[in-house]
């Protein structure tokens, strides 16, 4: 056994393969679903609005159970709650590719999302735990393999086994990544406790699954309906009484299920602000382009998937870049420059036209890759300096519902921009003429394209408030060996 220790990498790298298996299954799972989402509608002979329970079931299980997977992995143990994660979502992999209804299929996929709500957040906190604050830019390299890899794959895939398989393969897929990952868990992970995790904060449960659901609920809603509709104004009042009500809970009791102070640490409130400024501008564009891709262009799912692909490669390859030099140049300079790149984003699309050249488009998906390489390594690592090991796994679960709430309201506001400029546009248009129906149409994707350009600005503006001080144990000024490591590594 000790022979095998000696020819196994470190510890910490360990933990972040182990985590990667997991991420890529949870991402590849979410990319691949909507490709094979009109098969299942044919499948089970329903409407796009029971279909929709397919993605909203999986989206509202995670908002229940991101809040307490801090307080469970301290009480309970993370390797022990990351293997039960592992565990349920694979298992409910089998289930939802065994489903002969779609109301089995809704159920596995909420199930999905229990193993999924803890997954992510403790493997992260389990991550960051291992690399010592003056590596987390490598941690954050490290996430940035499957956060870029899997959505690149995920349509694909998923078009590959919808076409030539069953839609049933989508889930099945999960199964060996799952049964790696757990193996890896077994074999070389260590368990993590924390003396004293508190008391179960059962009405914090209570409000923030119900509250951070609803809220996501509600965003999904006008995103489907528009933000007129009196229904979502009706759910998105009942999500800020919620909300508010966990705000009191959570910020009056010693010990809280979602840990509310750690937002009033400056940095890490920051961070937060800003990675809803960058989730909102880069989902404003990822969920725009296929749309004007596949619907105005008529181009096909594949080619759609190879225009999209050159953004993820670059990102991969910047984010490796940047965590090599993060530790000489500090958070800030990164930041800034990442979110000025996206604020030009949506302006370059201004210059869209139905017939555009997609060497065009590859472009502008090239300068996103840099912007949100630039920006997601120092972000991450940003965020988390100050971050003590005994309440990473709270910082996680916090920072992960920022990022479903951004990812949500991206989502909202940029169908609900897209879905009013197209109704203003066509009323204005003359049915019988063709080519002003399309104008139209593009006016609105211009339209709902500037969304990225507005949150990157906004996110540029926080900029100012980042400050490289404030991430010191993170920087290689303050670890004089690593920065003599990390320059014979760029002189090799």
């Amino acid at each position: 056994m000790r022979r095998l220790e000696g020819m196994l990498p470190e510890y910490k790298w360990l933990v972040g393969i182990t985590f990667v298996l997991g991420l890529i299954m949870q991402i590849l799972d979410m990319t691949i679903l909507n490709v094979a989402l009109a098969r299942l509608g044919d499948e089970f002979g329903i409407e796009a609005g029971t279909l929709q329970w397919v993605l909203t079931g999986y989206m509202i299980s995670l908002a229940v159970f991101i809040p307490s997977s801090g307080w469970i992995a301290d009480r309970f143990g993370s390797k022990r709650t990351f293997q039960f994660a592992v565990i349920i979502f694979t298992l409910a992999s089998v289930l939802c590719g065994m489903a002969q209804s779609i109301g089995m299929l809704i159920a596995a996929r909420i199930l999905q999302g229990v193993g999924g709500g803890m997954l992510v957040p403790v493997g992260q906190a389990m991550l960051f735990r291992a690399f010592p604050a003056h590596e987390r830019a490598k941690a954050s390299a490290i996430l940035a393999i499957p956060i870029t890899v899997a959505p690149m794959l995920g349509p694909f895939i998923g078009g590959v086994l919808v076409q030539y398989a069953s839609w049933r393969w989508i889930f099945f897929i999960n199964v060996p990544v799952g049964a790696l990952a757990l193996l890896f868990t077994f074999l070389f992970l260590r368990e993590e406790y924390r003396d004293h995790p508190g008391r179960f904060d059962l009405p914090g449960f209570l409000l923030a699954g119900s509250g951070l659901a609803t809220l996501l609920f509600g965003l999904d809603e006008a995103s489907r309906l528009g933000w007129s509709a009196p229904q979502v104004w009706l759910i998105l009042g009942t999500a800020v009484l919620l909300v508010g009500g966990l705000t009191w809970r959570e910020l009056s009791i010693a010990e809280p299920m979602l840990n509310l102070r750690l937002l009033g640490s400056r940095l890490f409130g920051l961070g937060n602000g800003l990675l809803l400024c960058q989730t909102v501008a880069m989902f404003s564009m990822l969920f725009l382009l296929p749309l004007y891709l596949q619907n105005l262009r008529g181009i096909t799912p594949m080619l759609t998937g190879a225009v999209l692909m050159p953004q993820a490669l670059t990102m991969l390859l910047v984010t490796q870049v940047v965590s090599r030099v993060y530790g000489r140049i500090g958070p800030k300079r990164p930041i800034a420059v990442g979110f000025l790149l996206l604020s030009s984003i949506g302006l370059a699309m201004q210059l869209l036209t139905p017939s555009m050249s997609l060497w065009f488009i590859v472009a502008v998906l090239v300068v996103q890759g840099v912007a949100m390489g630039l920006l997601m390594t120092p972000l991450q690592t940003a965020t988390f300096a100050r971050t003590s090991p005994a309440s990473m796994g709270h910082a996680t679960s916090m920072f992960n519902v920022s990022r479903q709430v951004a990812t949500a309201l991206g989502t909202a506001v940029v169908a609900s921009v897209l879905v009013m400029l197209t109704n203003a546009g066509l009323a204005s248009a003359d049915p019988a003429v063709p080519a002003q129906l399309v104008q139209a149409r593009m006016q609105a994707f211009r339209g709902a394209f500037l969304v990225s350009t507005v949150f990157g600005v906004l996110g540029l503006l926080l900029t100012a408030w980042v400050r490289d001080s404030d991430a010191a144990a993170t920087l290689d000024r303050n670890h004089p060996h690593r920065a003599a490591d990390t320059l014979d590594e760029t002189r090799s």
